[in-house]
């Protein structure tokens, strides 16, 4: 297969066919600029209230670990957690960037952690999980970047459930990142995540500590050092981006050969994030998952509340028999 890298287009919107800006899409009822001052109804979720949430709740605290669900304040945390079903996050809960989009807090992190590997094995058991995400903040302070710590939860995770399947959701490793994946694909992880999260033209003011084409790059050396390991990645939508920006980066994606595209709906954390845009409508994402099917990616999730982890378990099993009906055809 081809480089990614190799397909990098001059523009955003290159390569689209037609040369020219496309207009925003108008499935959209918002005008470009303009923030939604209400939530659309099919974006709204209930509070938690079931027992099992307070539950998964009381465990994580026990264990000292935290999650995304909590940090990044995901809408889907009570339909998850009275699932049982956490993603945690590894690596303490500071963040050494500061992407306008994101909940987790900035600043310098504290000392890792040595007894969190055990302690995310423990809950895996204790959860019963068949399928775990496990996702960090940045550590740019780090001498590899966090990598170490990936490799040790999921030996531990190997060790103390085996029969679990694991997704990982990591930083780009900004100047490690070729000795970090190195690391993490000989742990053998099933699922390699690494979210592009917006479009090329939106990364100065979205994603400004990272490099589009970087993160690209991160996911194709997965595949290159095992083509075995499932690739995946995500992208928000609502920040502005252009219809045609969007297949765009789904054609990258396909270049890299990640196998698995998730898409949501951006939503503004607080008052001091990037405004939301507009709220895409269901209809609209409907049509950008029957594109991204029809461009060849093995799994594709594309809705409002669509989140990274967001019912991974099943999507995970869902790609390998696509994977699997797919090499019976070959």
């Amino acid at each position: 297969m081809g480089s990614a890298l190799a397909s990098k287009p001059s523009s955003p919107l290159a390569g689209t066919g037609n040369g020219t800006i496309c207009t925003r899409m108008n499935d959209l009822s918002n005008s470009p600029g303009q923030t939604p001052q209400r939530k659309p109804d099919w974006i709204r979720v209930r509070a938690p209230t079931s027992p099992a949430f307070g539950e998964t709740r009381e465990l994580m605290r026990r264990l000292n670990l935290n999650t995304v669900c909590e940090e990044a304040a995901c809408p889907n945390i009570g339909e998850c957690w009275k699932n049982k079903h956490a993603t945690v996050m590894i690596l303490g809960d500071t963040c050494t960037r500061a992407c306008a989009f994101c909940n987790v807090k900035t600043g310098m992190p504290g000392k890792v952690d040595p007894l969190e590997p055990a302690h995310v094995g423990e809950a895996a058991a204790e959860l019963g999980l068949e399928h775990i995400v496990i996702t960090s903040v940045d550590r740019d302070d780090l001498p590899d970047g966090g990598a170490g710590q990936f490799v040790k939860v999921i030996a531990e995770l190997r060790r103390a459930t085996p029969a679990t399947t694991i997704e990982i959701l990591t930083p780009d490793f900004r100047g490690r990142m070729r000795a970090a994946v190195e690391a993490i694909v000989a742990a053998r992880p099933d699922v390699y995540n690494h979210n592009l999260e917006t479009v090329p033209r939106l990364y100065p003011a979205i994603r400004p500590g990272a490099r589009y084409y970087a993160s690209l790059r991160l996911l194709e050396e997965v595949k290159r050092h095992d083509p075995s390991i499932f690739t995946k990645s995500g992208v928000m939508l609502g920040l502005g981006e252009q219809r045609l920006e969007v297949h765009q980066v789904m054609d990258d994606m396909r270049c890299a050969d990640i196998d698995f595209l998730t898409m949501g709906q951006y939503l503004r954390p607080t008052p001091k994030h990037t405004d939301v845009i507009e709220y895409v409508t269901p209809k609209a994402f409907d049509a950008f998952g029957a594109i991204a099917r029809a461009k060849g990616f093995l799994q594709v999730a594309s809705s409002p509340l669509t989140r990274s982890s967001y019912h991974a378990g099943e999507a995970f099993a869902e790609m390998r028999a696509a994977r699997e009906a797919k090499l019976a055809k070959a």
